[in-house]
């Protein structure tokens, strides 16, 4: 009698199982399509959208974020951005809803605007069912000079790493574990061109929080006046 149940037993406990597990993943997919949007992060509602009052970029393009080793020292952090994840990752200007192949995960742009100075990014990807640890995002948008400015600065933020390029220039680069802190890194002095300037940054998360913050400087440290963003794609590549 206990031989027969001992044969017979192993199949029901691997269906159980089997049906467990198989709701287990329908609760799990239900669960993250109930999750509500990013709470400090919407969609544009306008074309173009000014710098606040403390000079913030508050809109951009952010990509859903790319699985990686969540290194941040400074050799780690250079040989990520110069790995390619997919074309032309320095110099396309995405639309939103654009999407891309990277390994063989497909992953999509998204036009966000901030409510506050800083994008949260792991309200960006935990609203999205996206991996927040160990990851990587690019983020792109574009600045509309009203005339050419010389002499200004790009101040940025970031937590984790980040590095930041400027029409296709790399300007300025955070290493290590921190915290996103208004200013933490400050450019060379740069120009901003009259028209469209494009700005492109990767920000690289070991693990809990992450945002950054970016804004443009005069000579005098103070937050540059007149820009605006426009995430308009007939922008040149940059």
């Amino acid at each position: 009698m206990n031989t027969r149940i001992c044969y017979l037993a192993p199949p029901l406990v691997v269906l159980a199982v089997a049906a467990g597990s198989m709701s287990l993943v329908a609760r799990a997919q239900e669960a993250t399509a109930r999750r509500p949007p990013a709470p400090t992060l919407a969609r544009p509602r306008t074309p173009t959208r000014a710098t606040d009052a403390a000079g913030f970029l508050q809109r951009w393009l952010v990509l859903e974020p790319i699985r990686g080793t969540g290194q941040l020292t400074d050799s780690a952090v250079q040989a990520a951005v110069k790995h390619d994840y997919f074309p032309n990752q320095l110099t396309v200007i995405p639309r939103d809803g654009d999407t891309v192949t990277a390994g063989d995960a497909q992953l999509t742009w998204h036009a966000v605007d901030t409510i506050k100075y800083n994008v949260n990014l792991f309200h960006f990807a935990y609203a999205l069912g996206k991996p927040t640890s160990n990851v990587l995002f690019w983020a792109v948008t574009i600045v509309t000079a009203p005339r050419e400015m010389p002499g200004v600065r790009l101040a940025i933020g970031s937590n984790a790493a980040s590095v930041w390029w400027v029409n296709g220039e790399e300007v300025i680069s955070l290493y290590n574990d921190r915290q996103a802190v208004i200013d933490d890194g400050v450019s060379k002095r740069l120009t901003l061109k009259q028209g469209p300037n494009v700005i492109r940054a990767v920000i690289i998360n070991a693990g809990g929080a992450t945002d950054y913050c970016a804004r443009f400087l005069d000579a005098e440290h103070n937050p540059v006046k007149g820009l605006a963003v426009n995430l308009d794609a007939s922008a040149p590549n940059q």
